[in-house]
């Protein structure tokens, strides 16, 4: 039997093959959103996904750079694929195009490409829709159990590419729930309850709150974090900095919660709301964007989690998945920098600084 050439531990991975491994993860996790707030998730992430295919051919042509090869990493198609299923699901499709084409082209190719870009794409598009249109974007469907007019792929169709609805009903009289008002996510509703001078026992009489977090919420969060096991399972992504992001979470909203259950939700409601899940398993770890040292992972994590929460709680954003991530990219260069490991062959300062040989 003849000997293999060095080296001998043949890799299988490549960056289509982890791009992939991506998509199909989150697939659970869409399904479980498309049941909950209808097709008009997947009208999103078609429209996402030819717009990143598109945009990138252009920049890459624009660029005089090879446009098949590029195009078959799956780059691009994973950062359309995520950030559309952060959008709301009845947003103007003119949006989605915008949000994607502005990941791809400012978020990614001004950096120079893959592996250059020191923020995640999928969430400098999400960040620019939710600055430029909160409305928009802080608006989503109740869930279809507790819709009084179930969207359905005609309607969702229709109001997304036209904004008006095909049938009789009026956009708002889609939105609205069974109590005759337009919903909200369970984040963004105990938010507003808050703000109107209620406790959060009595915001969590409403229909939308049930469960860990929410009506649906947090199927879709359990539905993220089973293909986000999956990933770690097959080596395609790092259990570090997942667990991190929850740890950083749990740290800071466990202290809050029992100093004032009226006023501060319990860890286990910020797990599974909103896009935690997601977050935490698809785009904090983007081996791009996060920190690769083995103690840098920790901090990153952790940072994303704390932020995330303190962002909920104090500031103006229901969710703040995407501010978290962004604000912890830029501090990844310097967390790489003072966490790097010790080079082998060479000691420490601290040993140095003992003496030399006896």
């Amino acid at each position: 039997m003849g000997l293999l050439s060095s080296p001998f531990a043949k890799k299988t991975n490549s960056v289509t093959r982890m791009m992939l491994w991506v998509i199909g993860a989150t697939v659970p996790g869409l399904l479980v959103m498309i049941y909950f707030f209808g097709f008009g998730v997947l009208i999103n992430l078609l429209i996402a996904c030819a717009t990143a295919l598109v945009t990138e051919a252009f920049v890459l042509k624009l660029r005089q750079r090879p446009i098949v090869p590029i195009l078959w990493d799956g780059s691009a198609l994973v950062t359309a694929w995520l950030l559309a299923l952060a959008l709301p699901p009845l947003l103007p499709w003119w949006m989605t195009v915008l949000g994607t084409s502005f990941a791809i082209i400012f978020a990614k190719h001004v950096y120079g490409g893959l592996g250059n870009n020191i923020f995640n794409p999928a969430m400098v598009g999400y960040v620019l829709l939710l600055i430029s249109f909160p409305l928009e974007m802080t608006t989503w469907l109740p869930p279809q159990s507790l819709a009084e007019n179930p969207v359905g792929l005609i309607e969702a169709v229709s109001i997304i590419f036209t904004g008006a609805a095909s049938n009789e009903a009026t956009i708002d009289m889609l939105k609205q729930g069974v109590d005759g008002y337009t919903m909200a996510t369970p984040l963004d509703h105990i938010k507003t309850e808050l703000a109107q001078g209620y406790r959060i026992p009595e915001a969590e009489t409403a229909p939308i709150i049930k469960g860990l977090s929410g009506a649906g919420w947090q199927w879709v969060n359990l539905a993220f974090l089973a293909g986000g096991l999956a990933l770690m399972f097959k080596k395609v992504i790092g259990w570090q900095i997942p667990i991190a992001v929850l740890l950083g979470m749990g740290l800071v909203s466990l202290p809050l919660f029992f100093a004032n259950s009226d006023y501060y939700l319990f860890p286990m409601f910020h797990g599974f709301a909103g896009a935690t899940m997601l977050g935490a398993f698809f785009i904090a770890t983007d081996p791009v964007t996060a920190s690769t040292t083995p103690k840098g992972r920790w901090i990153f994590g952790l940072g994303i989690g704390a932020i995330t929460v303190l962002i909920r709680t104090f500031g103006g954003y229901p969710d703040a998945i995407a501010f978290a991530v962004l604000l912890m990219n830029m501090a990844v260069p310097m967390i790489d920098y003072y966490t790097k490991p010790r080079t082998y062959g060479h000691a420490d300062k601290k040993h140095k600084a003992g003496g030399g040989a006896k």
